[in-house]
């Protein structure tokens, strides 16, 4: 019988996602902060368009390794029928293995110069990632966080410590980054295997079964995979767009922004790796309250978190001045966090709880087909790439309405209130962070925020209360 949580539990596997997390923020500071002050623009560039296309290698086990969440998340590991999971790992090692033979012969034959390689580079990224999805998934799916913890820990140490001897040895090219990312990816790749040696190097169940689990698995997940990965451009399109419209050194720097705005959402991203397999085993009468009660959290420490916009710009003025620029457009990409957070860890998990992904997707499909739409318009018809960035905030938003009108109809909650005070403390933002002096621009926003917990007040209290030593 699969262990069941409690709020202790619960709070015990947050608090190690969080210290995984932590190591994972440190590294993405050297990421984002420090590579791009010692390697030039082009370089970095060239290594951000890696960043972005080895994001999507992803879709490539087409729903199989989703279907596994899916179908196994109320399992604890001893539970799990090891064969016939380790079959469905063989099937993806064959499916991605004629991939990347396909890929790497027609990039050597029809693409040339840097990008042949940034390609290649790609096409390994294809094995690695989707082993380290894998393994990871094992972790997260039988609710063995510690283990999962030890994995993201092994891995961005991994990637930091490569990356840090990198800038000692002064590499400037691109190429030797990806391949730290690599790199890191094998060292994931040894832990996961380590602690899952039976879905790894077990006896597979038979081929006529292993074909049967393989379309039940990939039926389960190809919706959640397509709504998962259907969410990612929402921003990434439009990255995409931009490298195809500007030039190379324009994209680098809208990624800087992209990149900094994306250090905001770890913390979010470690509660959500737990968030799904707990959902999974809590009752389900309870699901409503604690949807309320998470979300009414959230948002007001979040908005109170975007105030430290207005001192990090002066900070990255002095230490990135050739960034400058970016700190602009990070101005107008930083709401995202409000509105991804919410998908990433209350919308999503909700609807995958309540198998809703029909929903999901329908909600990423229209925001995408909005967000394609404005973002050529912007693009190739207007040439302005402010508002192709204020159209990335408005899709991602659009997408956490849409999608938080199916789990209020789903769980029976209303909050449309908080849906226009939220509209408008993000519009207040952009203006501050665009139109005003930096210090005036805080001051402004500081006004806003005191309105913003007079409205508010019940749910500030309820955080400052569960601050350790206030009652």
């Amino acid at each position: 019988m699969a262990e069941t949580i409690t709020t202790k539990k619960f709070a015990r596997n947050v608090a190690l996602s969080v210290i995984a997390q932590i190591i994972s923020l440190s590294v993405s500071f050297i990421l984002t902060l420090i590579v791009p002050k010692f390697i030039d623009e082009l370089q970095y560039a060239y290594w951000q368009t890696y960043v972005l296309y080895v994001g999507y290698v992803g879709v490539l086990h087409f729903g199989l390794l989703d279907g596994l969440v899916l179908r196994y998340s109320k399992l604890d590991y001893d539970e799990i029928e090891k064969g016939r999971v380790l079959s469905q790992f063989l099937f993806m090692l064959a499916i991605l293995l004629t991939i990347i033979t396909a890929v790497v012969m027609t990039v050597l034959f029809c693409v040339h110069g840097t990008n042949q390689t940034l390609f290649i580079l790609v096409a390994v990224g294809m094995l690695t990632k989707n082993i380290v999805t894998y393994g990871s998934y094992m972790f997260q799916i039988t609710n063995r966080i510690s283990k999962y913890v030890i994995l993201v820990i092994s891995q961005r140490l991994a990637y930091g410590c490569i990356v840090v001897l990198l800038l000692v040895l002064h590499v400037n090219d691109f190429y030797w980054y990806c391949i730290a990312d690599l790199c890191s990816d094998c060292v994931a790749i040894f832990i996961a295997m380590l602690f899952n040696r039976e879905v790894f190097f077990g006896k597979p169940i038979r081929i006529g079964g292993a074909l049967k689990e393989l379309q039940t698995n990939i039926s389960a997940g190809i919706i959640l995979m397509l709504a998962n990965w259907s969410a990612m451009l929402m921003t990434s399109g439009a990255k995409m767009i931009i490298e195809w419209r500007w030039d190379e050194l324009v994209f680098g720097k809208v990624s800087f922004a992209f990149s900094v705005s994306n250090v905001f959402l770890v913390f979010i991203t470690a509660i959500s790796v737990v968030m799904f397999p707990s959902l999974q085993r809590v009752e389900e009468s309870k699901l409503p309250s604690m949807y309320k009660s998470i979300r009414d959290i959230l948002s007001p420490l979040l908005f109170f978190v975007m105030a430290f916009y207005f001192v990090g710009c002066w900070i990255l003025e002095h230490w990135l001045p050739n960034y400058t620029q970016s700190l602009q457009y990070l101005g107008i990409l930083l709401p995202i966090i409000i509105f991804s957070s919410k998908v990433t860890l209350l919308t999503n998990n909700y609807l995958k709880v309540y198998r809703k992904e029909k929903q999901m997707l329908l909600a990423n499909a229209v925001s995408i087909a909005v967000g394609i739409a404005l973002f050529l318009l912007c693009a190739y018809v207007f040439n302005n790439l402010y508002a192709l960035l204020c159209c990335v905030v408005f899709v991602v938003m659009l997408n956490s309405v849409l999608s938080e009108i199916f789990v209020m109809r789903t769980i029976h909650i209303k909050i449309v209130k908080d849906f226009f005070i939220e509209f408008a403390m993000t519009i207040g933002f952009i203006l501050c962070a665009s139109f005003l002096s930096l210090w005036v621009g805080f001051a402004v926003y500081a006004g806003l925020l005191a309105v913003y917990a007079i409205i508010n007040y019940k749910s500030i209290l309820a955080i400052i209360r569960r601050i350790p030593g206030i009652r």
